[in-house]
């Protein structure tokens, strides 16, 4: 990803003014859970990613998201994210660095996680209000609810 202070100054200062906008979350945890290596845990990324061959995220669908299997590999993973200032090379080099899977799948079979959720998700990133998300963000909690998932890795991206 871009470095803020390589932008131009005009998106420098578009980015900065954002900041106010946003929701104010605190430190403590939204919920209280049992230990980790109970829980069953999805993946959320903000990366644009979706399966080769699923529709790809345009201006008029930033805000919805994309389910990604749990069995689905790397190669089967195409990024559709529209931002310019987004750098795709660690992506393309390895999916985990913004979707880390084979890394969740390690801590399922080491213990330290209870188990990975059959599936996964994706929105865009890129071009919406944080707060623009609630209405997809509220049906994608009833998924994960369906798939007996407690708790999520976000990686924002």
């Amino acid at each position: 990803m871009v470095r803020l202070a390589d932008l131009p100054e005009w998106e420098r200062e578009h980015l900065l003014g954002k900041i106010p906008a946003l929701p104010k979350f605190g430190i403590r945890p939204w919920v209280e859970g049992g230990p980790l290596a109970k829980r069953r845990v999805a993946l959320i990324t903000t990366a644009g990613l979706h399966l080769r061959g699923d529709r790809a995220f345009t201006v008029d669908t930033r805000n919805d998201y994309r389910v990604i299997p749990g069995n689905a590999r790397a190669a089967d993973l195409v990024m559709s994210q529209f931002s310019v200032n987004f750098d795709r090379s660690g992506f393309q080099r390895d999916v985990n660095v913004v979707f880390p899977i084979d890394r969740l799948k390690d801590l399922a079979r080491e213990g330290v996680i209870g188990s990975a959720a059959d599936f996964h998700y994706s929105f865009m990133g890129a071009g919406s209000a944080v707060t623009s998300y609630e209405p997809k963000a509220r049906e994608l909690a009833g998924l994960l609810k369906k798939d007996g998932v407690d708790a999520a890795l976000l990686t924002p991206v």
